[in-house]
Formats: C-alpha cells, sequence, structure tokens
C-alpha cells in the first residue's frame, strides 16, 4: 500500500504521517529529505526530530529519494518519507528535477512491498509569490503530487490537523 498524505504548511500532515507509521507494521523507517537552510528551518527540524519516535530507524537524503526508497524495501515493514516537497526543492535548486522526478515516477511505478507513506505540501494552499523561481517550483509540486497520487492507493489531503480522505483503495465486494 502506498499512501499519499498531503497539507499547507503547518496543517499536521507530518503528525498524521507519523500517526500512520505507528499504526503500520514494524520494523519502520523514516526518510528525512529537509535541510536546514536558516535558523528558523533547523528549528523546524529539530522539533520534528524531538516528536519522532525514539528508537526509528532514519535515512537523511537530499536528491537520492529514490535510491534511498530502493535501498530500505527489503529491510522494512513500512517506510515514511518526509517531504517531497522539499525533495522537488532540492532537485530543482540543483537543476536536476527532470531526471530524478523521472527517476522516483520509475520507483513508485514498482513500489512492492512494504508500506508506503509519502508526505508533503499540496501546491496553491498559500500565496503565490511573483519571483519566477516560486512560480515554477508551484508548478512543479502539483505535478509531483498528481503523479504520486495516481500511483498512492490512498490519498489524504490534512487540513487544520484533520485528515480527509481524497481517495481509498478499491475493495472487492463479496459476492
Amino acid at each position: 500500500m502506498m499512501t499519499l498524505v498531503l497539507g499547507g504548511e503547518k496543517s499536521g500532515k507530518s503528525d498524521y504521517a507519523l500517526s500512520l507509521l505507528a499504526a503500520a507494521p514494524r520494523p519502520h523507517a523514516f526518510v528525512a529529505t529537509g535541510r536546514a537552510l536558516d535558523p528558523a528551518f533547523a528549528a523546524q527540524i529539530a522539533l520534528h526530530k524531538k516528536n519522532r519516535p525514539a528508537g526509528l530507524a532514519l535515512a537523511e537524503t537530499i536528491l537520492e529519494l529514490p535510491e534511498t526508497l530502493v535501498d530500505l524495501r527489503p529491510r522494512y515493514a513500512a517506510i515514511l518519507a518526509d517531504s517531497l516537497d522539499f525533495w522537488l526543492f532540492s532537485c530543482l535548486r540543483a537543476g536536476v528535477l527532470g531526471e530524478r522526478a523521472a527517476a522516483l515516477e520509475s520507483v513508485l511505478a514498482a513500489w512492492e512491498g512494504p508500506e508506503l507513506i509519502l508526505a508533503g505540501a499540496e501546491a496553491g494552499l498559500g500565496p503565490m509569490a511573483s519571483d519566477a523561481f516560486t512560480r515554477e517550483f508551484a508548478r512543479a509540486l502539483g505535478a509531483l503530487n498528481q503523479m504520486a497520487a495516481r500511483r498512492a492507493g490512498r490519498a489524504v489531503l490534512v487540513v487544520a490537523g484533520l485528515p480527509l480522505t481524497l481517495k481509498e483503495p478499491v475493495r472487492e465486494r463479496a459476492q
């Protein structure tokens, strides 16, 4: 099962994604994609680390999210990757978005095995900046989220800490 958890900034999406991980089969792994670029973001990352369960296996990655997921797949029953938006930001800044997004789509298309939870921001849930880089980021994030939602069996939007189900697995009816 693959679940996509989306939400706006400080919507509660990471907490919700962690609750899904806690309910999943063990062992668990957490893939962190965020890198502190300023003191405020460093504080936010520190708070996220503090709120994670003790002993949770951690993999940190910047551009190599697809390879990290493939590497962790045989060793864990459930994996949470947080956040798709910061991973995309890093790929965009490095000028490798096209190849990295294609690699991630390939991994998600072939995903089998452990439960995979992908968390990230939803495009357009905030003010749109006037600079070209931010507009490019928003367009790329929208495309990435749509691709992940197509691949996911379940998709959830978290608003004000409340999960809203967008897509659920199709269940066969009993005869």
